[in-house]
């Protein structure tokens, strides 16, 4: 039944959604005629919201495009290249492959969402080399997992509330992990979904004659191999001794952050450690070069894209339409429900502030009032707002976008079958946050 919802479900979504720049084109469009005629702002407000905020992304952008570009580089290395082979050699069919990476998606999602990202493409180029199925379900298998980001271990809005001074802390207090991440709910919703998720996936592989296949060889990224050395700063290039010489302080950094400080798992971290891991198993700084010239091709969607992104962010929190839309859904809700509302109003606002740590600044001072009046529970109120950001993810290509550049495909070829996901996972994280 899936496979026959999944068909037209592609085609559709093949046929009328644009590509992930036009769709921001259009969403700012959206976001400032309704911050016009519903917040009665005027133009020349909005105008200046969008302008002034434009920039707002710039730190983040930069982040972003070095999670593809440091984890590709990682990933390219000859050791993490053997290991994904090996892994991805434990599949034997199309369907094994489809559940495999969509597994290895979702793990590596739980722990960090950039990591999650970066290895659930290249696991899936891997899987793609060694066995013929449809790529595309293959790469949309491993964005799926992403969805369970914001209830794992890097989640932005439970590390938040469970940090002393939080912007809310005078209203709700300091909140801990026990009761978010590791809560009853939160692990019974995580948990189904790394049951639902892969089999709805399988379910959904195309018949032979409707997949789309991709040819091995254009996935292959093997660098050049090195000619004579003749120069010395060819030699540089290739020193083993001079990637060593600054590969491993930076993983000594690491060990202190971790170790000895006490520091925790974030993007800056992240890509840190990507970084050097990649120059000191790539082993000369040539090799890791030329793993840089092909990662960097991936990008331009980033950099063109985020600051559109940044302007929508500006409008819709500075006109208070954000807001409004939340009070508006929260407005039908009860102590019980009012989990719900807040997850569907979060995976609204979500389409248009694709913003972890910055959707809960717009929605907390809705949310947080609301669960008081009520007497709801606080935390998984939170929980509710971030499950809705993460799983409207799944139509809003802002996060797909490294994964589409490593993979080398364009949204409208995924987004039909993460719509199916869209739709069980919303069931799943409801039920969850209403029930469990």
């Amino acid at each position: 039944m899936l496979k026959m919802i999944s068909k037209p479900a592609v085609k559709l979504v093949e046929r009328y959604l644009p590509d992930p720049y036009i769709f921001v084109l259009l969403l700012t469009l959206i976001a400032a005629v309704a911050a016009i005629a519903v917040e009665r702002q005027t133009p020349l407000a909005v105008l200046r919201f969008w302008g002034d905020g434009f920039w707002g992304l710039l730190t983040f952008s930069m982040q972003m495009l070095l999670v593809l570009v440091t984890g590709f580089m990682l990933a390219s290395s000859p050791p993490v290249k053997r290991i994904l082979q090996k892994i991805a050699g434990t599949a034997k069919t199309p369907g094994g492959a489809i559940i495999l990476v969509t597994l290895v998606s979702l793990a590596a999602s739980w722990i960090n969402w950039g990591f999650g990202l970066v290895v659930g493409a290249l696991f899936a180029k891997e899987l793609a080399r060694l066995i013929r199925v449809d790529y595309r379900l293959l790469v949309a298998s491993a964005y799926s997992g992403f969805v369970v980001w914001h209830g794992g271990l890097a989640g932005s809005i439970p590390l938040t509330i469970a940090t002393e001074g939080h912007f809310s802390a005078d209203q709700i207090g300091v909140v801990s992990t026990g009761s978010t991440i590791f809560a009853f709910f939160n692990i019974a919703i995580v948990a189904c979904l790394f049951i639902a998720i892969p089999l709805v996936n399988r379910m959904m592989l195309p018949d032979e004659k409707d997949s789309v296949y991709v040819d091995p060889s254009v996935l292959n990224d093997e660098p050049e191999p090195v000619g004579r050395i003749t120069r010395p700063a060819e030699r540089l290039e290739n020193s083993m001794a001079l990637a060593l010489l600054v590969g491993i302080p930076g993983l000594l950094f690491l060990l202190d952050h971790f170790l000895i400080r006490g520091g925790s798992l974030n993007l800056n971290v992240v890509n840190f450690l990507f970084l050097f891991l990649a120059i000191v198993l790539h082993r000369t700084p040539r090799n890791l070069l030329n793993s840089l010239n092909e990662a960097i091709k991936g990008g331009a969607g980033i950099v063109i894209q985020f600051p559109f992104y940044a302007g929508i962010m500006a409008i819709m929190v500075q006109s208070g339409l954000a807001e409004s839309m939340s009070e508006w859904l929260v407005s039908f809700a009860t102590a019980t429900s009012l989990p719900f509302w807040s997850f569907l109003s979060a995976g609204i606002v979500n389409l248009f502030v694709p913003s972890g740590g910055g959707q809960w600044a717009v929605q907390a001072p809705v949310m947080l009032p609301a669960a008081e009046a009520l007497g709801a529970d606080i935390a998984r109120v939170a929980m509710a707002v971030a499950w809705g950001d993460a799983w409207t993810n799944l139509l809003q290509p802002f996060w797909a976008l490294p994964v589409l550049a490593i993979a080398g495909l364009k949204a409208k070829d995924i987004m039909g079958f993460c719509l199916i996901q869209l739709f069980i996972t919303g069931a799943i994280i409801s039920v969850g946050l209403v029930w469990f």
